[in-house]
């Protein structure tokens, strides 16, 4: 499979624009799945704007991108701020390539900072399948506990998509943090950042896409751009033969007890 990975520069543009930048990506990239940041629809520090941006999982800005999935015939993933149940989420919705709702995600944890007081925590892990693969989708902050990438790997994930909103300071979690994590399960994760600078907030870039054994199969710089890469169902198989994490952990817990 190709994935490719949009790491945008879009402080202050509207849902049009946001829109007419996507289909213009999507077109080119020629992948067969592209993953958006983190609250891509919204912006993500924006504030107290998040609840009059808020959409639902069908709405308005849905429906578009699935217009877009089917004319590009690729699939995509991006985060957005859900309204539902009188909440507002932190999400991330996945599209097939024929429009259809593959997946839909609702952020874990809630860090300190600036989504404190606005978004309501999800609950249980969030899989599907796409061409072969089983993919599992974590937002930001639910990647960077070992506890979150190790269950959706346990539970069959071969691919972990990460929409993140990670700020320049932070910039450790992408160069170390995330490899990690592909490592120590021997998972292909795609990792999609903003960059440039949101209402104060600078982001770090450095977007990734990981091998199973950690290594860097393609990463951004701290500009907007698209990074592709291919993944091989086969390299996950022999990095979890040779080092095989998820089959020995229940014997490490057992003597740690």
């Amino acid at each position: 499979m190709k994935v490719a990975v949009f790491q945008c520069d879009l402080a202050g543009a509207d849902a049009e624009a946001r829109l007419a930048r996507l289909h213009q990506v999507m077109q080119q990239a020629q992948a067969d799945l592209l993953l958006c940041p983190e609250l891509f629809m919204s912006g993500y520090h924006v504030g107290d704007r998040i609840p009059q941006l808020a959409e639902e999982q069908d709405g308005p800005f849905a429906r578009r991108v699935a217009e877009i999935a089917r004319t590009t015939g690729m699939a995509v993933a991006y985060g957005y701020p859900e309204a539902a149940e009188g909440r507002i989420y932190n999400s991330a919705l996945c599209v097939g390539r024929n429009g259809e709702t593959l997946a839909n995600h609702r952020k874990l944890v809630i860090p300190p900072g600036p989504e404190v007081g606005h978004f309501t925590a999800g609950d249980g892990l969030t899989l599907f399948d796409l061409d072969g693969f089983r993919m599992a989708l974590l937002i930001c902050y639910d990647i960077e506990f070992p506890e979150a990438a190790r269950a959706a790997s346990a539970a069959g994930a071969e691919v972990i998509l990460a929409p993140t909103a990670l700020a320049a300071q932070w910039s450790v979690v992408a160069e170390r943090v995330i490899p990690a994590r592909a490592f120590e399960n021997g998972t292909h994760i795609v990792y999609a950042n903003h960059t440039g600078t949101e209402n104060g907030l600078e982001y770090a870039g450095s977007s990734v896409i990981l091998d199973p054994i950690g290594g860097d199969q393609a990463r951004a710089g701290t500009s907007e751009t698209v990074i592709t890469a291919i993944l091989d169902n086969d390299q996950v198989h022999r990095a979890r033969a040779r080092l095989p994490y998820l089959q020995d952990v229940a014997t490490l817990r057992d003597r740690l007890r």
